[in-house]
């Protein structure tokens, strides 16, 4: 289990924060509250009776009231800048220990959604909060900031020092598509709850794993939260993982192995958001100069493929989008890319997913950093055929177990494969007709 530093620094906090712990009714409406003022569109979708629904049955349903209640209290910048990242400290905590069996509520253990729909309306209460003491746009701007990164994982990533095990950072993301099936959950971010923190008992010796969640939203990723999370963990030093490995959501009944990551961003996020370009780096964040088009997987891809992690198949995606040189239109290359061209899709598209494979080993790259890691789409997660609006069925929930369970199985091979992680392996052509019709997460 990971060490208890977050339970210490919850525990100094004051009373306010606490009250996360406990239930308060659902309907009331804090005093310090400004209902007139605007919310993003993930925050505008979560009256619905189906989020209302999922917090319920996930036993979430009383964080965000504790926490608008608890904003009341709140009489400074700094008194807030501690509940802030306590609360999302908590919330993380909770979601972790949900997805490890110690939860309460009806749905799937592994279930994601309570945590993506609990934070949705912790920022709600967040951005509506009108305090005693004069806040100004920017510093609000700064706690939400906070509270996105403590409820996600991203600032309690710790490994044990010292020789004898393997460490490992896995990350995941939120829900997304939302406005086509709002029910919708993301094996990644499941998986990423469920190994936050384990233990993987190898024969090649004990695994760490620490895990955190990422927002399917492009403002982050430009922000750096990707480079702020990772960066850490990559760079040569004590806090350095042995493997990263970062995991989205792809094609039906198949995990890829994304061996190409290209530098272009195309797609509309959560919040409706379109972009349609190049990926930028924020300044002062480590690079490589000039920016590469593609960076490549250096995860053991080879072990993963031939190993037996569950009951879909992996496959090692070598495609590619690009430009080549001296042309204008793009092409598809199913073994990589060419001399001189332009990326216009890595293997994993040209979405988040591939925008945080680009990120993470770009910034691998960029530290010198000699290590394995690189990017894994797992099969995409449904509800049975005739499940029309059930938010939970038996292929659901069995499905989404057999995804965090073979997850857990990759990684464990990514951490101990003793071969070359560049070596061949046979490459399985891809059926272009079995993609989803919008972009991998």
């Amino acid at each position: 289990m990971r060490p208890p530093v977050r339970r210490s620094i919850a525990c100094a906090i004051a009373s306010a924060s606490l009250a996360l712990l406990a239930p308060v009714p659902a309907q009331a409406a804090p005093d310090c509250a400004d209902p007139t003022r605007p919310l993003t569109v993930e925050e505008q979708r979560l009256p619905g009776p189906v989020p209302q629904e999922l917090l319920a049955r996930g036993g979430f349903a009383d964080v965000a009231p504790a926490f608008a209640a608890a904003l009341c209290e709140v009489g400074d910048l700094a008194a807030a800048e501690r509940l802030i990242s306590s609360s999302g400290d908590q919330l993380w905590d909770r979601a972790v220990a949900r997805a490890q069996g110690r939860g309460t509520g009806d749905l799937p253990t592994f279930d994601d959604r309570p945590l993506y729909w609990a934070r949705l309306g912790m920022t709600t209460a967040l951005r509506r909060w009108t305090p005693s003491f004069e806040l100004s746009d920017e510093q609000r701007d700064q706690l939400l900031w906070s509270l996105e990164r403590h409820s996600r994982g991203q600032t309690s990533v710790r490994f044990p020092r010292g020789d004898g095990i393997k460490r490992v950072l896995v990350s995941g993301f939120d829900p997304f598509q939302l406005d086509g099936d709002i029910r919708r959950s993301n094996p990644s971010g499941a998986s990423a709850l469920a190994l936050d923190g384990a233990v993987l008992n190898t024969g090649s010796g004990p695994v760490q794993v620490e895990a955190a969640m990422f927002p399917v939203l492009w403002k982050p990723f430009e922000r750096g939260m990707v480079e702020q999370t990772f960066l850490p963990h990559l760079r040569p030093g004590p806090d350095q993982v042995d493997v990263f490995a970062t995991v989205s959501q792809g094609r039906p009944e198949q995990f890829d192995v994304e061996h190409w990551n290209g530098r272009w961003h195309t797609g509309v996020d959560n919040n409706g958001e379109q972009r349609d370009g190049v990926t930028e780096i924020p300044p002062g964040v480590p690079t490589v100069e000039p920016p590469p088009e593609f960076v490549p997987t250096t995860q053991a891809y080879a072990a993963i493929v031939r190993a037996e992690t569950g009951r879909y198949p992996v496959f090692h995606n070598t495609e590619v989008t690009e430009i080549p040189a001296g042309q204008t239109e793009p092409v598809v290359r199913p073994d990589g890319p060419t001399p001189g061209s332009a990326a216009r899709a890595g293997g994993g598209g040209s979405y988040l997913s591939n925008e945080i494979a680009y990120r993470t080993t770009l910034l691998r790259d960029a530290v010198g950093a000699d290590l394995r890691g690189g990017h894994v789409h797992t099969p995409v997660l449904a509800f049975a055929p005739d499940n029309g609006d059930a938010v939970v069925d038996p292929v659901f929930t069995r499905d989404l177990q057999d995804i965090v369970t073979q997850v857990r199985a990759i990684v464990a091979v990514a951490a101990t494969a003793e071969d070359d992680p560049t070596g061949p392996v046979a490459r399985t052509p891809r059926d272009r007709t079995g993609r989803v019709p919008a972009p991998s997460m």
